[in-house]
């Protein structure tokens, strides 16, 4: 009963409140932002979502669109704003993600969206992350965040679609809160990015 109706009725209650709560923060953000990017505040990718069916996903832009001379995108390094990299570190940049919530491509829990360039090397097993709405913050995210293999997120995603619940989600969401706030789990920086899926990793 919870994943078929009142996880959707859930995850509208906490956006909406969390949006509500997040508005005075997301103003100043987005000043901030709009000086820095000169007028552009966020940035939209498609991804994956349920059934693997394509959305844009939309976060906070916290990057410039600096180019080299030969109209190659500079470094993430290099184009990464100084607002841009607390707002990062506090996880600011996902809140508009709330909007996805919403419109129902995302939900608040869930195996986080990744791309679509990684689908053709999921195992089977792993293909069922695909089963539910994709999150904002899922269970491999409390459990190690960017400190486990890919390989063991995928484990966190498909125990999360198999045993979930409305404890098990209160429970990430209160994990959740903690983990951004003393930043754990995060072991990549900028200079020594998350190297990306290969299918082995």
């Amino acid at each position: 009963m919870y994943r078929l109706f009142f996880k959707r009725f859930f995850d509208i209650l906490v956006s909406v409140i969390g949006l509500i709560i997040a508005v005075p923060i997301l103003v100043i953000v987005f000043f901030i932002l709009g000086l820095q990017n000169k007028g552009s505040i966020f940035f939209f990718q498609e991804r994956p979502g349920y059934k693997q069916k394509a959305f844009k996903i939309i976060k906070l832009k916290t990057m410039t669109d600096e180019k080299d001379n030969e109209g190659n995108l500079l470094p993430d390094n290099q184009r990464i704003t100084k607002a841009g990299k607390l707002i990062r570190k506090l996880s600011i940049d996902e809140l508009p993600q709330l909007i996805n919530v919403l419109k129902g491509e995302m939900s608040l829990i869930g195996p986080r969206p990744l791309l679509f360039k990684y689908i053709p090397l999921y195992t089977q097993e792993q293909l069922k992350r695909h089963d539910v709405r994709p999150g904002i913050t899922g269970w491999a995210q409390v459990s190690g965040r960017n400190s486990i293999s890919w390989s063991k997120k995928f484990e966190f995603d498909v125990y999360y679609v198999d045993h979930l619940s409305l404890w098990l989600d209160i429970k990430i969401l209160w994990l959740t809160f903690f983990k951004v706030i003393r930043s754990e789990g995060v072991n990549q920086t900028l200079e020594r990015p998350m190297q990306p899926f290969n299918g082995n990793n």
